[in-house]
C-alpha cells in the first residue's frame, strides 16, 4: 500500500517510508531529510507551512528533476566543485527565491539537517552559499534536490549570471519607478484642478472626469510599481513578520479601495493622489537601496584575471605548459620578466628583482638568488629565474589569501539600520491603532464610512514616508556630495557605519605614499648629454628607471631619446647599454663596482649611479614619498576622535620615516597579509569600529575583516572589489573628507529620525480624533515627506565648499 510522506506528500510504498508515531498521529517520511525538516519547522513554530501546503507535493516540476544528473558529472566538478585536502566538497551556489531573512535561516537549516552537508552559510545580499558536504554520504544532486523541495532553487554561482540578474532586478525597479514618477506628475495637476475647485466651485460632472482620469493614473500605479510592496508584504506575513511593505500595501489599498466607491456613488472625497504619492515615495527609497547593493559577483571574480592559469615546467630540459593545478611539490618552474608568480617555491638558478608590493607592501623591488624564497603573486621585473615548487597550487600563499578572503566575506556582518530597527513594530503599531480607530467610530457613531474614512486617516497620515525617506534622502546627498569630492560610497548605510569609527587602519605604501621611488636628491659631477641618461632610463621598466625618467622629464626640456646599442639589463642592479663609442652604465653601487667604477658614497635611500666610460656623471637618490596633504589630513581625522594605525609590510625603517613625516605614532611594519587582518581582529576584540584604507592585494583580507573598507582608485582590482568605500583620486584628503561627510550625514539621518517621530507623535492623535480626513492626511504625508528633503538638504550647505 502507498502512503503519502508527511513533509513533500511523495507517495511510496509504505514498507520503504520511515513510520513515526505520536500518541493518536502517525507520520510517515520518504527519508531522514524530510522528517528532519519536518521536526525542524514544528520546532520553530512554522508549520503553519503545511497548512499552506494543503495536498499540493514538494516534488520539483518535470523540467527540474531531469537536470539533477548535470549537478554529479564529471565536467561540471571540475568546473564548479572545489575538493578539500580533507576529502570534503565544496561549492558556492546562488539560492534562487530567498527574499528575506526567514529565507536564509530556513534553508541554512535544512542543509544542516541533511546527512553528509558539513557546512552551509547564505550571504542575504548576494543570495550566496557556501556549501561543504561529504561526497562519500550524500551527492550535490541531492543537495540541489532538497532546497528545491522546500519551494527554493539553486544552481552552481556564475558571475556572468548573476550579473544580468543583477541588471535584471535594477532594470524592473527603474521601469516601475518611472511609471510612478509619470502618474504622479500627472495626478498632481488633476489634483491641483480639484482642490481649487473645493473653493472655486465646480461642476459636478467636470469633477466626475477628474476623478477617472486620477483613477487611470492611479491604477497601474498602485498594481504595476507598488507589486513590490504587495509581495513585500505576503512574504513578510508569510513568515510571521509585519514589516514596512504591508503598511505600505495597506494603507495605499484601502485608500484606492474608499476612492472608487467615492468616484462610483458620488459621495466623498477621492484620494487617488494619495494612493500615487504614497507608492512613489517609498518606491523611491526602495529603487535607491537597489541601487546601493554591491555587486553581485563576487570579490573572487576580479581575481581571476589577476591569477597565472599555466607556468612553464622543465622537464628534462625542455620546457612545457602545465596549468597551475598539475603542478606538484617538486617540479622546476621557470619565471620570466612580466610573469606573475603562482605557486610558491626557493630559487634553484639565476636572479632577478621581483615586486612583492601587492602581498607585502614592500615598496622596492627585492633581488631573488638561489636559495631564496619566491612568494606567489609577486611579479617579476627583471631576469629568467628557475625555482622548485615548495607547495601546490592549492596551497600557495596567494590561494591561501583567496580563501582566507572568501570564508571572511561569508561571515562579514551586516550593516544595522536605525529605521528598519523600529519599522516592524511601528507598521504593526500603526495597523492596530487604525483598526482600533474603526472600531471605535463604528461604535460610537454607527456610520461605517465614518468610521473607515479615520481608519484610513491614520495608516495614510503614518505611512512612513518620512520614516522610510529619512534615511535614503539624507545618504543620497550625502554620497552626491561625497562623489563630487572623489569619494564613492558603494553602499548607502556605509555612511552610518563610517560615522561611528574610532578608528582608521592605514596602509602604507599606495595610501599614505605615492607608492613608486621619487628623486629626492641628484647630483651632477660633470657636464653630459642629459638625452643619454634619458635614454637609458627609458629603455627599462624598472620603478627606480621610471622614477628618474619622471624627474628629467619634470626639470628638462626637450628631451629625446637616442638610438642606444646593446641595451642589457643586469639583473637588480641596472642597464648597460652603446651610444656610438661611449659606455653608458645605469645602477646602483654593486652594479658599478662589478664593472670596475668606484663607487665611496653610501645612502640610506636607494641609489641610482649613472657613468659613461667608467667615469662617473650623476647621482641620484630616491625614495617613495607621503602623498601631497597627508600629515594635515591624518591631523584632522585625528581631530575627530579617532585613533590612526599603520601597518606595513615594508620594513622597520622605511615604515617609521614615513610615519614621522605624516605625524603617525602607533604603526608596525613587516607584516603579511595574514598578520594585518589579525592586527583587524584584535582591535574588534576591544570593541572599536574599524576602517581601514588600502590599495592592493596584500590589504584584501584586513579590508574584508574591517567595519569598513577603503580603497585607492589606483588600487588592485581586488582591493577595490572588497572595499566599501573608494577615493577615486587616491588623494587622502579624500579620505578625511569621507570622514566629515559620514558624519554630518549620519547626524542628519538622525534630526530626520527624530522629525518622523515628532510628526507621528502629533498627527497620529489627531487623525484618531476625527479632525484630519484622508485629503488632509495625504497633503501632511507630503508636507511630512518634504520636511525630511529639505533637511537632508541642509547637509550639502552646511559643509562648505
Amino acid at each position: 500500500m502507498k502512503v503519502a510522506c508527511t513533509h513533500c506528500q511523495l507517495e511510496f510504498d509504505e514498507s520503504v517510508m520511515i513510520k513515526e508515531e505520536e500518541g493518536s498521529d502517525v507520520h510517515y517520511f520518504c527519508c531522514k531529510g524530510c522528517q528532519g525538516v519536518f521536526h525542524l519547522l514544528r520546532s520553530e513554530g512554522l508549520d503553519t507551512f503545511y497548512e499552506k501546503l494543503g495536498k499540493n507535493q514538494l516534488e520539483p516540476p518535470k523540467e527540474l528533476q531531469d537536470d539533477l544528473h548535470k549537478f554529479d558529472l564529471e565536467g561540471f566538478r571540475k568546473k564548479y566543485i572545489i575538493e578539500r585536502s580533507d576529502g570534503l566538497y565544496e561549492i558556492f551556489l546562488i539560492i534562487e527565491g530567498i527574499h528575506c531573512a526567514a529565507c536564509v535561516w530556513l534553508n541554512e537549516k535544512v542543509l544542516h539537517q541533511t546527512p553528509g552537508v558539513i557546512e552551509a552559510t547564505i550571504n542575504y545580499t548576494t543570495n550566496k552559499a557556501h556549501v561543504i558536504w561529504d561526497p562519500e554520504q550524500i551527492k550535490l544532486s541531492q543537495i540541489i534536490e532538497k532546497i528545491r523541495a522546500i519551494g527554493y532553487n539553486a544552481y552552481p554561482y556564475d558571475p556572468k549570471m548573476q550579473e544580468e540578474r543583477a541588471n535584471k532586478a535594477r532594470r524592473d525597479y527603474y521601469s516601475r519607478l518611472l511609471v510612478a514618477i509619470f502618474a504622479t506628475m500627472n495626478i498632481m495637476w488633476i489634483a491641483v484642478a480639484q482642490y481649487t475647485g473645493m473653493f472655486t466651485g465646480m461642476r459636478s460632472d467636470v469633477k466626475d472626469v477628474l476623478n477617472v482620469a486620477e483613477w487611470v493614473l492611479a491604477t497601474p500605479t498602485l498594481f504595476y510599481s507598488g507589486w513590490v510592496f504587495f509581495r513585500g508584504a505576503w512574504f513578510g506575513l508569510k513568515n510571521r513578520f509585519v514589516n514596512m511593505d504591508l503598511l505600505v500595501a495597506s494603507g495605499a489599498s484601502l485608500a484606492y479601495t474608499y476612492s472608487i466607491w467615492a468616484m462610483v456613488t458620488g459621495k466623498g472625497e477621492v484620494y487617488f493622489d494619495s494612493v500615487t504619492m504614497i507608492i512613489t515615495f517609498v518606491l523611491a527609497g526602495k529603487y535607491l537601496e537597489v541601487l546601493s547593493k554591491k555587486r553581485a559577483a563576487d570579490t573572487m571574480d576580479a581575481l581571476s584575471n589577476a591569477l597565472p592559469t599555466e607556468v612553464t615546467v622543465i622537464e628534462s630540459d625542455t620546457k612545457i605548459m602545465v596549468p597551475v593545478e598539475e603542478v606538484n611539490p617538486g617540479d622546476i618552474i621557470e619565471v620570466r620578466a612580466g610573469e606573475k608568480v603562482a605557486i610558491d617555491g626557493v630559487v634553484v638558478s639565476g636572479e632577478g628583482s621581483f615586486d612583492e608590493s601587492s602581498l607585502t607592501g614592500e615598496s622596492e623591488p627585492i633581488l631573488k638568488v638561489k636559495g631564496d624564497e619566491i612568494i606567489s603573486g609577486s611579479v617579476a621585473i627583471d631576469g629568467v629565474v628557475r625555482y622548485e615548487a615548495t607547495k601546490d597550487y592549492g596551497s600557495s600563499m596567494l590561494t591561501t589569501l583567496v580563501g582566507l578572503l572568501e570564508e571572511s566575506l561569508t561571515k562579514k556582518p551586516k550593516i544595522e539600520r536605525l529605521a528598519n530597527e523600529i519599522s516592524g513594530y511601528f507598521s504593526l503599531t500603526i495597523l492596530s491603532i487604525a483598526l482600533l480607530t474603526f472600531i471605535g467610530w463604528l461604535w460610537m457613531t454607527g456610520e461605517f464610512e465614518r468610521a473607515l474614512v479615520v481608519s484610513i486617516s491614520v495608516i495614510v497620515i503614518a505611512c512612513p514616508c518620512a520614516l522610510g525617506l529619512a534615511t535614503p534622502v539624507a545618504t543620497l546627498i550625502g554620497i552626491n556630495l561625497a562623489a563630487r569630492r572623489g569619494v564613492l560610497f558603494k553602499e548607502a548605510a556605509f555612511i552610518e557605519t563610517m560615522a561611528k569609527a574610532d578608528v582608521l587602519v592605514l596602509d602604507k605604501t599606495g595610501t599614505i605614499t605615492e607608492g613608486k621611488p621619487h628623486v629626492v636628491n641628484a647630483k651632477m659631477y660633470s657636464e653630459y648629454d642629459l638625452n643619454l641618461l634619458y635614454s637609458l632610463v627609458k629603455s627599462s621598466i624598472h620603478p627606480v628607471s621610471q622614477g628618474i625618467a619622471h624627474y628629467l622629464e619634470e626639470h628638462y626640456e626637450n628631451l629625446k631619446e637616442l638610438p642606444l646599442e646593446g641595451v642589457k639589463q643586469v639583473q637588480a642592479r641596472g642597464i648597460e647599454a652603446k651610444f656610438e663609442e661611449h659606455k653608458l652604465l645605469g645602477g646602483n653601487a654593486k652594479m658599478m663596482q662589478e664593472f670596475g667604477v668606484e663607487v665611496d658614497e653610501k645612502s640610506e635611500y636607494t641609489l641610482f649611479i649613472f657613468a659613461i666610460d667608467k667615469e662617473i656623471v650623476a647621482r641620484f637618490e630616491l625614495r617613495d614619498l607621503p602623498k601631497e596633504g597627508a600629515k594635515e589630513a591624518i591631523a584632522e581625522i585625528r581631530k575627530l576622535g579617532i585613533d590612526i594605525v599603520m601597518l606595513t609590510g615594508d620594513n622597520e625603517n622605511a615604515a617609521k620615516r614615513i610615519a614621522k613625516e605624516v605625524g603617525v605614532t602607533d604603526f608596525k611594519a613587516g607584516l603579511f597579509p595574514e598578520d594585518k587582518a589579525k592586527e583587524i581582529d584584535f582591535l574588534h576584540a576591544e570593541g572599536r569600529v574599524v576602517v581601514m584604507a588600502g590599495d592592493g592585494i596584500n590589504d584584501a583580507l584586513a579590508l574584508s575583516k574591517s567595519d569598513i573598507a577603503i580603497a585607492m582608485g589606483s588600487g588592485s582590482d581586488v582591493a577595490l572589489e572588497v572595499s566599501d568605500v573608494v577615493l577615486l583620486d587616491d588623494k587622502i584628503t579624500s579620505l578625511r573628507d569621507a570622514f566629515l561627510i559620514s558624519r554630518r550625514t549620519f547626524k542628519f539621518v538622525k534630526q530626520n529620525l527624530a522629525l518622523s517621530v515628532i510628526y507621528n507623535s502629533i498627527t497620529i492623535p489627531l487623525a484618531i480624533a476625527g479632525y484630519v480626513i484622508p485629503l488632509v492626511a495625504a497633503l501632511s504625508m507630503s508636507l511630512s515627506s518634504l520636511m525630511v528633503v529639505g533637511n537632508s538638504m541642509r547637509i550639502k550647505s552646511g559643509f562648505g565648499k
